[in-house]
């Protein structure tokens, strides 16, 4: 799997990837973020940087000269790709432009300073998705679905799409979840979650839609009658005529009709089929190294992100920064140890295992690029719960080479390496 993304990032005309599985007698780990992403990106980039400082260009320069809108193990193209976007607004955040071409050229007293660049991808997943909402007899919207949340936003992003396609405050919605008797839905993973329940949960609300418009319509001198979804708007708890002369709440339709409801399903769409779709990262990270103690600080991160539709920007950026600390993470401190002779982990806990604290990790500047994408779903999002993590240790690496001229490419890189 970790060669796959070798395929999806650059241009080239000839390119063969292969791998080979060998059976080993060790216990399985579990995943982190982006399976797959998180090794073969940072092989893939680091190659890239080598290739660059040995030609003599800039990598984001190397990186623009090869770039492509097409996946190239699909042979499709992407139904949307602001990686450019992604490169020019996070490099001019970053302040890219000071970076030295030479390493050790740049220092601080006894600190030398890199800085370094890389770029993420990950697959934009959809799964199928189940979802019902319901209009109380109090005017109050209730969504269900049997998703999860796992901190990652999920009840607050539902509620925004649910309040958004009824018009409606998000006071007046509720989202439920997290129970198997309700609409059936995927598992949390895939960074799938938003594009496939939140799918569904606008098309439950575009069912729910049309059985409100037809309850108002039942009475022959409705000033509704003939009205369709598209000549109708449903703006701060009301169902208007767009042509602003009637309107009616959404409360007082269901204390005559009783309560509505409507349950929608969603699957990828056949459209999907003819392209590749996916989210795209810059990363861009500056470090310090101790000359003398060959110690790493990393003092600035900023991550430019094209992932569609973001849906609610800061319970995304925190998606965004979660996925940077753990890049960090594997850049510099997460490493196992395995017991050879019993085909063990050693540290499997946290007394163990060196994660990064808050003293490891700066300031993280995210910035998502206004992307447009109507085939990858009705939303147009994408998600960001895996691309936050794709590329950050590579960039890291990257600066490291920059400050050091010292290319380490086992990871983590612990000071013993550097010096």
């Amino acid at each position: 799997h970790e060669v796959e993304w070798s395929g999806m990032l650059y241009a080239c005309d000839n390119v063969r990837l292969g791998y080979r599985l060998a059976p080993l007698d060790v216990y399985t780990p579990l995943d982190m973020r982006a399976p797959g992403a998180t090794i073969g990106v940072y092989a893939l980039e680091c190659a890239m940087d080598e290739l660059a400082h040995e030609v003599g260009i800039d990598p984001l320069e190397l990186r623009l000269r090869n770039y492509t809108d097409i996946n190239g193990n699909q042979g499709k193209r992407y139904s949307s790709k602001e990686l450019r976007a992604c490169y020019q607004q996070g490099a001019e955040r970053f302040g890219w432009s000071r970076r030295p071409a030479q390493p050790r050229s740049l220092r601080d007293g006894h600190q030398l300073i890199g800085m370094g660049m890389a770029t993420g991808v990950w697959e934009a997943i959809q799964m199928p998705a189940s979802a019902r909402a319901c209009l109380d007899a109090d005017g109050r919207l209730l969504v269900t679905s049997a998703t999860a949340d796992i901190g990652t936003g999920t009840y607050t992003a539902m509620t925004q799409i649910a309040a958004d396609a009824m018009g409606l405050s998000m006071a007046e919605v509720e989202f439920r979840l997290g129970d198997s008797s309700l609409p059936q839905a995927p598992l949390e993973g895939g960074s799938a979650t938003v594009s496939s329940v939140g799918s569904a949960v606008q098309r439950a609300c575009a069912g729910l839609r049309q059985k409100l418009l037809d309850a108002v319509q039942q009475s022959p001198a409705s000033p509704f009658t003939g009205a369709n979804l598209e000549t109708v708007e449903f703006v701060d708890g009301e169902l208007r005529l767009k042509s602003g002369e009637h309107a009616v709440a959404l409360r007082d339709i269901v204390q005559v009709s009783g309560a509505l409801d409507a349950e929608a399903s969603v699957k990828p769409d056949e459209k999907r089929d003819a392209w590749a779709t996916g989210t795209h990262s810059a990363v861009f990270v500056e470090v310090r190294v101790d000359e003398d103690l060959g110690t790493i600080k990393i003092s600035r991160v900023v991550s430019a992100i094209a992932a569609g539709r973001i849906v609610n920007p800061k319970t995304a950026g925190n998606q965004i920064v979660g996925g940077v600390v753990w890049g960090i993470g594997q850049a510099l401190h997460e490493e196992t140890l395995i017991d050879h002779r019993l085909g063990r982990y050693m540290n499997h806990n946290l007394a163990e295992y060196h994660i990064p604290v808050n003293a490891d990790i700066p300031e993280i500047d995210v910035i998502f690029v206004e992307e447009h994408d109507e085939i990858v779903n009705d939303l147009g999002s994408k998600g960001v719960g895996e691309i936050g993590i794709v590329g950050v240790a590579a960039a890291v690496a990257n600066a490291i080479y920059n400050a050091t001229g010292k290319r380490v490419r086992d990871l983590p890189i612990t000071l013993d390496k550097v010096l």
